[in-house]
């Protein structure tokens, strides 16, 4: 009798044993849009330090952004998601903006500019990117290079510049940028100069990217990120940052928000915690997609410039994601159809 309570009671506590095991299991589940190559590193570290298992959905250069963005909007009802890491802003307010997105006050943001902060604290800027144009060095001499992104419509350029989808990604943030500075009937002027000019649209960010630095066109639009992954690569490329007499460069933040509904809160909130600290921002600023720190005084290598270096454009984030639907439909119409 006693050899039998005695395995009972075994069993029992076993059982609890494992089943508390299991409780302490902890995950969170983010969707992001940052390349895998840049974001995987990041998400490893923080299952490191935390002990919380992270599982990352990713999204593809052909359609960044947007596919992640109408995945949360499908499942509003029943979330999958913790956290949305965005590489953009536009299309995050949007989902704010649909209650897709929970509000939440950070700690590690408390330094961060009120600009890159939504006033009811649904979503959170940093580490930042600009709209640049990347040149090939043996194709272009530094006499020959514009100074504005207007002047990519001139005849010289005719059939020699690169452009992402401009339906997607950061792409369509500077289409939106554009529409929100200087009036839809000047932006839509500017991209059909742009299509009369035969401008050659690519899929994405990467592939302007690697049709400079292959020597195939002289000149493209792209983010900061890939011309430094070109760079690094021994490509030979430089970039400009263009517009620094007039309207500016398109500064676009990551952001984090967490998701209304949630299935994992407390453990999306310590990831937010994490991707919004200082010691993230810089280790975003020495890998390859540079990434420039929205706050001062946080350690970045010599090559990445400070934001204060920068001639950025003078738009109101909310107003771009206003703009977005519109100018990627004009986009659509201009490019595509």
């Amino acid at each position: 009798m006693k050899r039998a309570l005695t395995v009972l009671i075994l069993l029992f506590i076993t059982g609890f044993i494992q089943c508390c095991t299991r409780t302490e299991k902890k995950e969170v589940v983010v969707y992001t849009s940052v390349d895998q190559v840049f974001s995987e590193p990041i998400l490893k570290d923080f299952e490191k330090e935390t002990g919380i298992k992270v599982n990352a959905v990713f999204d593809v250069e052909a359609a960044k952004t947007v596919g992640l963005v109408n995945r949360l909007l499908a499942e509003k009802g029943r979330p999958t998601a913790d956290v949305f890491w965005n590489s953009e802003i536009g299309r995050t307010i949007v989902l704010k903006r649909n209650g897709v997105l929970a509000s939440y006050r950070s700690p590690s943001a408390e330094d961060i500019p009120t600009k890159f902060k939504d006033p009811e604290d649904y979503w959170t800027g940093f580490a930042t990117r600009a709209r640049v144009l990347i040149y090939n060095t043996n194709l272009l001499k530094e006499e020959e290079l514009p100074k504005s992104i207007f002047e990519l419509t001139d005849k010289k350029w005719k059939g020699k510049v690169a452009l992402g989808n401009p339906l997607l990604g950061t792409i369509a943030t500077h289409v939106a940028a554009m529409y929100a500075s200087f009036g839809q009937e000047k932006a839509e002027a500017y991209l059909k100069a742009l299509k009369a000019n035969d401008v050659v649209i690519v899929d994405g960010n990467a592939v302007a990217k690697d049709l400079v630095a292959e020597g195939k066109l002289p000149i493209a639009f792209t983010d900061t990120d890939d011309v430094n992954v070109a760079i690094q690569s021994g490509k030979p490329v430089k970039i400009i940052y263009p517009d620094k007499e007039g309207i500016g460069t398109v500064l676009i933040p990551n952001t984090v928000a967490l998701i209304n509904g949630a299935p994992h809160p407390d453990e999306g909130k310590r990831l937010i915690d994490y991707l919004l600290s200082r010691e993230i921002e810089s280790k975003l600023a020495f890998c390859e997609s540079v990434q420039i720190p929205v706050r001062e005084g946080v350690e970045t290598p010599l090559h990445v410039p400070k934001l204060s270096s920068i001639k950025i454009m003078d738009v109101d984030y909310y107003k771009i994601a206003d703009n977005v639907e519109k100018a990627v439909e004009c986009a659509q119409n201009i490019f595509v159809r």
